[in-house]
This record gives C-alpha cells, sequence and structure tokens, in this order.
C-alpha cells in the first residue's frame, strides 16, 4: 500500500523513474473464479412469473423494473409486459416504471401474478443508481438528485449535459459557445478549487471518464451519444459522493445508458433536423458612423484609407446552419439473452462559416442472467468516431474591428483575391501588423480533427448460491480514445504569407489515450424482520491507470517543405498517472425510519511522492423517516424526511502527473548559451515541489424531503457549508533560484456557503389532461478565507486573474484574494459627470494620495451568479403534449471586452496605415484609449438574465404501417429567448469576460420518433 503503479513495467529514467516505484497488483480476485459459478442452491427459491399492464389503458408495460425488497435482485418486463424472477417465499417484489406509481406486491407461494400499475408520481420505493450499487429512493440518506429520459430537454442535443441544464438545484450547466459540439461548464455547489480542476467526475455505466479532452473533438462529452442513455444521477454532497474519495470534491454525476429488455424484437427509429440561426451581433459602427469619426478626426492619410463600401463583416461570416441527428436501435431477446444495438449519425454545421462535426456512433448492450438469476451479466460497448472542422474563430474578432468601408474581395487574384492591407514597402507586399479579412481568414484555414473514441465495460454481479444475501462484483472497464487532425492553410493567405510563396501551414497532430479499469466488490445486503433493521455492507478495490501519448512533429508550410529549426526535441510524450483506492459503505435501516449509512475510501495516487501518495477519505450520514413518527394518520404526508451529513473527498485533477519530481528540459530557443560563433540550447531544471499533496474539501449537509398528497407535490431543502484545505495553488518561486517562475503548492482555504431547494407538483392529472412543474433555486456563496502560508497575511493582497486583450502585455481584471470570492473584480472606479456619462481618464483616489495607480484598485461585483433557477412546466391534452424550460441568473457581472477593447477612438485611429473599427460603445464614451481605461469599471456590466431554453410541442400519432407502429412529432425552438440589462452579445457566460465569443444560436428543430 506504499506505492501506485505495476511493478512489472520496465525501468525507466528521469520523469518515468515512477514506473518503478509501483508494485504488483493484489491478487485478491483468485475467489471469484472459485466462486463465480457455484452452482449448490442452498436457499429455496422460487420462479415467479406474470404480467404488468397500465390500470388506465390495460396495456401491457415494457420496461417496468422489478425489485425482490431488501436485495439488489431485480430483471424488467419484456415489450408484452411478461417477466420472471426468482424470489424466496414470503419476499416482497416491488415494481417501478417512469410515470407510475411503485407498487409492491407480497408473495405467498404464487408463481405467477398479474399487476395494474397507477399512472402517477414517482413513489418513494424508486430504485436510484448510488455509486457502486443502486438503493431505495427513501433509503437515501445523501444529496442525490436523479433526472430520467422522460425529463430531458429535448431539441438538437450534441452534447449530453444539455439534456439536464436547468433541472437540478446546484447544478450550474454553462454553455462553452455556439460552435457544433462546445460542450458546457459544469459546476456542482460552486468551484472547489483555484488551480486544480473544478469539474466533477463523471461517471458512464461504472466507468469514471477522464477529465482531460480528447485532441480533434471540440469536446470529449460530445463523443458520447445522447440518445443512449437512460439517466443521470448527480451525488453532491460528501456523504453521497465520498466513496469516489480523490476525485469527489467537484461532485459526481452517474450517467446510466439504456439496457437491453428481453422479449420480441422492438425497433425505434428517431431523427431530429434542425436550422439554426444567428440571434444578435455584436454592436459595431456601420460604414457611415465610422466615416464620419475618421473625417472629423483622422489625418488626411487616414481620410485616404476609407473606402466607397457599406461591409457587415458579421454578416460575412455567419450563416444559417442545418443539422441532422438520426438514431435507430434495436432492442429485445435471443434465447433470454436481452439485448440492445443502436446506430447513429449527427451532422451539424456551425453558423460560423467553415465549421461543421460529423458523429457516428455505434453501441452493443447485453445484459443476461444465468444460473436462476444468480449471476448477472452486463456488456457495455459504445463507439464514436468523429469529423470536424474548426471554423477560424479569429474571423469573430476580426470582423468585429475590420474596416466597414471595404470590400470583401479585391480587385487583385493575391492573398486569394480577398481585400487586403497592402504596403510595398515590406517584404511581403501587406501591410504589417495589420488585421486579416475575417473571410479569408475562414476559407483559407482548414482545421480538421478525426477523433475516435470507444467506452466500455464488462461487469459481473454473481449472487451466490449459499449465501443469495452475498453479492461478488467484477466491472472490468475501458476509455481509449484517439484524436488525429491537420491544419493547412494556402501559401497565399495573408494570415501565414512568407515573401515567394513559402508560406502557409500543413501540419498534423496526434495523441491516444488508454485508460483502464478494475474494480471489485462484495456486497452483503439482508433483512432482519425481527429487529426490524435491514443492513447492507459493501467492501471493495479499485484500480484506474491513465496513459496519454502526445506525439509531435516537425512543422511545414502548404508546399510541404519542413519549416528550419522545427523538428521536435521528442516524437513523442507518455505521461501517465495511476490510481488505486480500497473502499467501504455501510447501510443501516430501523424500522424503515431511521437511517445510517457510512463509507471511507483510502486512495493513492502515483502524482505524490510516496509521503503523501495516500488519502484517506470519510463521510457519515443519518436521516430520520419521520412521516409514521408524525403523520401516521394522515394521508395528506406522503414524506418527510429529515438528513444530516459530513464527509471529505479530495482533488488531483489539474495538475501534473510529475510535479513532485525533479526534471529538466530544453531551454527556449531564445535562451541560448554561445560558443565561438555557434548558439546551443542548454537543459533548464523545471520547477517542482515534492512536498505537494492532496486538495481537501469537507461538506456538511442537512436537508429536509417532503412530499405531499401521494407525493403530488414533492421536494427537498437542503443546506451545505464546503470547506476546502490544502488548496493546490501556483505560488512564485524566488528570484535566482534557476527554476521555473511558478510551481504547484498546498496553500490556502477556501469555503462555500449555499441553500438548494426544489418543488415538483403534478397540478393536473386527469384522463385527457395533465400538468406537471418543477422549480429549483440555487443561492451559493464563495468566499477565500486564506491564501498565505500564514493565515490571514494582511500584507498580501492576493494574486490577479483573469486576462484581457487589449493593452501591452496581459491585463487582469479579477483578484483572488482574502474574505472575497473568486474571481472577484479588480478595477479603477469610474468618474462620472454630471449626465451620468464617464469622464475620459479619470477614477476614485479611493486611497487619498493624490495619485491614481494599483492602490486605487477595488473590489467589487463577482462573475459568478449568487443565485441561480430553473423552471420546468410539462402539458398533455389528449394527444397531445407541450413543455418549456427556463432558467434564471442573478448577481453575476461579465467585463465587456469588446466594449474595452474596441470602443476608443485609439481603436479606430490609433494606427497610421490600418484603419479598425469600434463598438457602439465609443459614441457614449468618446474614451481615447489607455491602459488605465482598460480596467476602468464602466466595463463592468450586470448580466443577470431569464432565459427560456427550450420550448416544445408533440403530437401521438399513435398506430401507423397497419399497426406495426406507433408514431410521434414534435417540434422544438431552443434558446427562445433572454432577457437581461447586458449590452454585450449573451450574459450567460462561464469565465465572466466577453470577448469575440462564438455566438449561441437559435435552433429550430423537428422530430419524429417511431417505434416498431
Amino acid at each position: 500500500m506504499k506505492h501506485c503503479l505495476p511493478g512489472n513495467w520496465p525501468a525507466l529514467t528521469g520523469r518515468y523513474a515512477l514506473a518503478r516505484k509501483i508494485p504488483k497488483m493484489p491478487l485478491l480476485f483468485f475467489m471469484l473464479s472459485c466462486l463465480l459459478f457455484n452452482a449448490v442452491g442452498l436457499a429455496q427459491q422460487k420462479t415467479i412469473t406474470g404480467t404488468v399492464t397500465n390500470q388506465e389503458t390495460k396495456e401491457p408495460l415494457a420496461g417496468v423494473s422489478i425489485t425482490v425488497s431488501g436485495t439488489q435482485r431485480g430483471t424488467q418486463t419484456d415489450n408484452t409486459g411478461r417477466f420472471s424472477i426468482s424470489a424466496t417465499n414470503g419476499s416482497t417484489l416491488v415494481f417501478s416504471y417512469v410515470g407510475f406509481l411503485d407498487t409492491e406486491l407480497k408473495t405467498s407461494g404464487q408463481t405467477n401474478v398479474s399487476i395494474a400499475l397507477t399512472p402517477g408520481t414517482k413513489g418513494l420505493g424508486e430504485v436510484v443508481v448510488i455509486g457502486y450499487g443502486t438503493q431505495r429512493k427513501k433509503d437515501l440518506t445523501g444529496s442525490v438528485a436523479t433526472i430520467s429520459s422522460k425529463d430531458f430537454q429535448k431539441g438538437m442535443i450534441t452534447t449530453p449535459e444539455q439534456m439536464i441544464a436547468g433541472k437540478i438545484p446546484g447544478v450550474s450547466i454553462i454553455s462553452n459557445g455556439g460552435a457544433p459540439g462546445a460542450g458546457s461548464t459544469i459546476r456542482i455547489r460552486g468551484g472547489s478549487s483555484l488551480r486544480a480542476s473544478n469539474d466533477p467526475l463523471i461517471v458512464v455505466d461504472g466507468v469514471p471518464l477522464d477529465n482531460g479532452g480528447v485532441s480533434g473533438s471540440p469536446n470529449s462529452l460530445s463523443l458520447i451519444n445522447s440518445n443512449d442513455i437512460e439517466s443521470f444521477t448527480i451525488l453532491k454532497d460528501a456523504s453521497a459522493a465520498a466513496i469516489y474519495g480523490t476525485r469527489a470534491s467537484n461532485g459526481v454525476i452517474l450517467i446510466t445508458t439504456k439496457k437491453g429488455t428481453g422479449g420480441k424484437l422492438k425497433v425505434n427509429f428517431s431523427s431530429v433536423n434542425s436550422i439554426s440561426t444567428l440571434i444578435k451581433k455584436v454592436e459595431v459602427l456601420n460604414a457611415a458612423q465610422f466615416s464620419a469619426v475618421v473625417n472629423a478626426n483622422g489625418t488626411t492619410a487616414q481620410k485616404a484609407m476609407l473606402g466607397a463600401s457599406n461591409t457587415d463583416w458579421q454578416d460575412q461570416i455567419y450563416k444559417n446552419a442545418f443539422a441532422t441527428d438520426n438514431n435507430i436501435s434495436f432492442s429485445g431477446g435471443i434465447n433470454k439473452l436481452p439485448y440492445r444495438v443502436s446506430l447513429g449519425f449527427l451532422n451539424q454545421d456551425g453558423i460560423l462559416k467553415t465549421g461543421y462535426m460529423q458523429k457516428a456512433s455505434a453501441s452493443i448492450v447485453v445484459n443476461p442472467t444465468f444460473f436462476q438469476n444468480h449471476l448477472k451479466v452486463d456488456l457495455n460497448i459504445k463507439a464514436t468516431t468523429q469529423q470536424s472542422r474548426f471554423a477560424n474563430q479569429g474571423a469573430i474578432g476580426g470582423a468585429i474591428s475590420f474596416n466597414p468601408t471595404q470590400p470583401v474581395y479585391s480587385s487583385s487574384n493575391r492573398f486569394g483575391g480577398y481585400f487586403e492591407y497592402l504596403d510595398p514597402a515590406t517584404a511581403t507586399g501587406l501591410t504589417n501588423l495589420a488585421g486579416r479579412n475575417p473571410v479569408g481568414l475562414l476559407n483559407q484555414r482548414i482545421d480538421k480533427g478525426t477523433p475516435t473514441r470507444s467506452i466500455g465495460n464488462l461487469q459481473l454481479d454473481y449472487k451466490f448460491h449459499f449465501l443469495p444475501e452475498l453479492r461478488a462484483n467484477l466491472n472490468l472497464g475501458y476509455d481509449i480514445s484517439k484524436g488525429t487532425g491537420t491544419v493547412f492553410v494556402s501559401d497565399s493567405a495573408a494570415s501565414d504569407y512568407l515573401a515567394g510563396g513559402t508560406g502557409g501551414q500543413n501540419n498534423q497532430y496526434k495523441q491516444t489515450k488508454t485508460n483502464s479499469l478494475l474494480e471489485f466488490y462484495l456486497d452483503y445486503a439482508k433483512n432482519f424482520p425481527r429487529i426490524k433493521s435491514r443492513i447492507d455492507v459493501l467492501g471493495g478495490y479499485s484500480y484506474n491507470n491513465y496513459l496519454t501519448t502526445n506525439y509531435s512533429f516537425a512543422s511545414y508550410n502548404a508546399k510541404g517543405v519542413k519549416y528550419p529549426n522545427t523538428d521536435p526535441n521528442f516524437p513523442f510524450n507518455k505521461p501517465e498517472n495511476t490510481l488505486i483506492s480500497y473502499f467501504g459503505r455501510l447501510n443501516y435501516s430501523y424500522n424503515d425510519r431511521y437511517l445510517l449509512t457510512a463509507t471511507i475510501r483510502r486512495d493513492g495516487s502515483s502524482r505524490f511522492a510516496a509521503a503523501n501518495r495516500w488519502g484517506l477519505f470519510p463521510s457519515v450520514a443519518l436521516a430520520w423517516n419521520m412521516k409514521d413518527d408524525f403523520f401516521a394518520k394522515t394521508n395528506a404526508v406522503s414524506e418527510f424526511k429529515l438528513r444530516v451529513g459530513y464527509g471529505i473527498t479530495g482533488q488531483q485533477d489539474g495538475i501534473g502527473n510529475y510535479d513532485y519530481l525533479s526534471s529538466y528540459a530544453l531551454s527556449a530557443s531564445n535562451a541560448t548559451y554561445q560558443f565561438g560563433n555557434v548558439f546551443y540550447q542548454m537543459y533548464r531544471p523545471s520547477g517542482y515541489n515534492p512536498n505537494i499533496k492532496w486538495e481537501q474539501t469537507a461538506t456538511s449537509n442537512i436537508a429536509l424531503d417532503f412530499g405531499f398528497l401521494n407525493n403530488r407535490i414533492n421536494g427537498s431543502i437542503d443546506l451545505y457549508y464546503k470547506k476546502t484545505t490544502d488548496l493546490l495553488n501556483s505560488i512564485p518561486q524566488p528570484a535566482g533560484t534557476n527554476f521555473s517562475a511558478f510551481i504547484i503548492a498546498n496553500v490556502g482555504d477556501m469555503e462555500n456557503k449555499g441553500v438548494e431547494f426544489n418543488v415538483n407538483v403534478q397540478a393536473i392529472r386527469k384522463k385527457n389532461f395533465t400538468w406537471d412543474a418543477s422549480f429549483n433555486v440555487t443561492y451559493n456563496k464563495n468566499t477565500i478565507t486564506n491564501l498565505t502560508v500564514v493565515p490571514k497575511d494582511v500584507n498580501y493582497v492576493g494574486f490577479p486573474t483573469g486576462t484581457i486583450a487589449g493593452g501591452i502585455g496581459g491585463q487582469f481584471v479579477f483578484i483572488n484574494s482574502v474574505d472575497y470570492g473568486k474571481n472577484t473584480f479588480f478595477l479603477y472606479k469610474q468618474v462620472y459627470d454630471k449626465a451620468g456619462k464617464p469622464v475620459e481618464g479619470v477614477f476614485e483616489d479611493l486611497n487619498k494620495d493624490g495619485i491614481i495607480n494599483q492602490n486605487d484598485l477595488y473590489r467589487s461585483q463577482r462573475a459568478d451568479p449568487s443565485v441561480f433557477m430553473g423552471f420546468t412546466s410539462n402539458f398533455t391534452y389528449k394527444k397531445w403534449n407541450a413543455g418549456f424550460v427556463m432558467r434564471a441568473s442573478f448577481d453575476n457581472y461579465v467585463y465587456n471586452n469588446n466594449y474595452s477593447q474596441t470602443g476608443t477612438k485609439n481603436q479606430i485611429l490609433g494606427n497610421a496605415s490600418v484603419l479598425y473599427n469600434a463598438s457602439v460603445s465609443y459614441l457614449n464614451t468618446n474614451f481615447v484609449g489607455n491602459s488605465l481605461e482598460l480596467l476602468s469599471d464602466y466595463y463592468i456590466q450586470n448580466a443577470s438574465f431569464l432565459r427560456m431554453d427550450n420550448l416544445t410541442i408533440g403530437y401521438n400519432v399513435g398506430s401507423v404501417f397497419r399497426n406495426k407502429a406507433t408514431l410521434r412529432l414534435n417540434a422544438n425552438v431552443q434558446n427562445v429567448f433572454v432577457l437581461t440589462k447586458y449590452k454585450g452579445l449573451d450574459p450567460e457566460l462561464s469565465g465572466g469576460i466577453d470577448n469575440n465569443v462564438y455566438p449561441r444560436p437559435r435552433i429550430f428543430a423537428l422530430g419524429i420518433n417511431l417505434d416498431f
């Protein structure tokens, strides 16, 4: 238990010497081969068969979950509503199905039963997925939220997380932009780190995913087919997530994909086709306004640069974009072998011209049972391949600032025929430092990525014949990806032009990732009726290995000629890290009222030195089902449960694999030593910290779950407190050490305090009309409590962050400092005249020393919201259905970098040989433009908003093709409207800085769904 990497790895040197420090994997699993196929049945089991129907329509229900109460044993109904399950005499069967009340049936010698389920809200017996197993909803002690496929957002969904945006309290999902497959920034209960990752751990069918991206893909999650997903389960507090230990500080998202149902062949085909349109453009001066400014203030030479055109460059780079998403699945059973096979194809164009993403996916799932349901096998294999062309997003900024009086094309064929600023005195014939034609930037760069990814696992779950309460579970999984791509830029393109036609690009990149998983656990679950108790004990082992290979290539021009001095120092680099874990959990229930959950996980990571390698992550939670104690005589109260929990989770993502090891690398090409007439690159030491260790987050949670009127009204309220210590932070090295300027160290503490509330209401539930609504709201306050080795060092201002464009060198608009939230704006206080107009170059002298300098910067608003909400409503009337999803955010602010960078006179007239366009903010300020003005709080704008994410209407046609299929139609609008005071493009930005953001389009979609 001292080391974390396999001892049979070859001996390596330097950074890879770590490989020698890891022992061989434990041989604890020989028991499985001895016991897995034990066919001795000592317990008296009976096979119970039956049929499940809809109480109202009398039709059979396919896919109903049937479990034996108090055990992990379960099955599902086939397409005819029939099922078969093994159970002891006197046990209770629990029937669960989305949209129906849960029903329990106690067996008393029957071998064939018929059950009719009542439409309504899912009851308290619902089984939900948790870490390493499942649990009844009524037995949960932690903060766990589940969203099933019937509640997903609809429409053109290219990445899975979009389906649950606005659905879950405490979970913020913000789109990274409108590019095809761009993905989202996901935050659960606020970020827990400053330097390390704030992304949650995502587990797909028991396989933890690497949070790193896949080269050539716009977003690694886009390589998962959303149509294959059955449900999301979010583990928010430490008592629920601590079973995942070191990777759970930012919460855990469990994704469960669809399984085989058995029975006759069932075919489903769905198609969604959409048009994306640009909603809003950055407001800039039109040609007339621009000419007026130049004629009034410019030099004679600058006035001569005005053209005769009236070009809206943003119109030139954007277009309406078509997308189609088609999926077909086959499910059923062959000789009692349930299976599901699916195929999908997505083709999505971006609204920024030349960009697109094509994705083909396939999945195979088989989930049979053997030995009278004692051995359950789940085999999941998912594979995806993409082909993307990435539009040159430099064209977005170029379209904002390019001269609107010039045409798109010139009369010359040079530089692809696009208009460019020319200067015959230069070697290239182009004006130095001039922006390039935005349309040329798009059309003359071909940046293609072709990633592939496969995620799969084989899970064997064996219930011992001689002790049916004991289960052994073995999970073997993998996550393999390969990313390749090419970048080609014509030698005639102005952006990469060199004299003599020797410019352009013809380069490639490549990366592979091979992540493997081995997990084994034993689970013992048993009811003790005499003492009114139920116990569930689990203990296991986990081995995770993450290996990446990054390939390096020389640079070539457009004609395939290698540029000098571009050969890589090494052809490839293979960073690797391993995580070994031991975990355990105890669930105890007394009288179905008093619940206890205790977990512990011990993690060892190769990212830390031996002295700090192992971390211990415990949690404990208690719950009290108070209904029978206080509301036993009333049916108005369905649920009333109090939950309290405390736990510790860890963090290691976002740091290097070898930050604790000393290493050397070649110096930069401009840092060389001269010997004679030759300059040599030398090896220089990199910064390292042998004392680096886990970042830890301790979370306390107290909550109340409630339900009224047979759970037609239900919800919860959670209060939480998260304290992160030993923050992984970037700190400067002392001058003269000859190391890198910064190293990663454990310095600082941070806390998040918050309240979550959600309520679900079945307002109307009649035969021909239903109305369901849900609402959630989250309040979160983030505060940094320490950033130095000496707590509360009053002399330390904090460290800046948040780089903006404009000025000379990087400038920052945020500061992280003690007693304030992360990403707090740190700017000058603008002075205004009596008319409310900002006064050019005048700021408040806050320290009253008569000088305006960095000592007058002050802390103000934060980029992150303090409150965000979600509201969902769904209606059905006979064969019609409709619904919408809305989200709101309050007290979040955005720095409008488009205004600050381009809204000045110097932007237009500051260059003697080029004219640039400006934002309309210039008309309101007449700012000249200097470095101090960039740091004016005038550019901070309130970005609170109300957004309708999704509006859907559908019609169930019913039977078609001579009753051989059923047909459903739907129409959908995404990004319907946004109400906000923010003056920029979009108020919803994860980073709090608005600068050349790819706009999120409005999407109009039509879809069909056929079931055969």
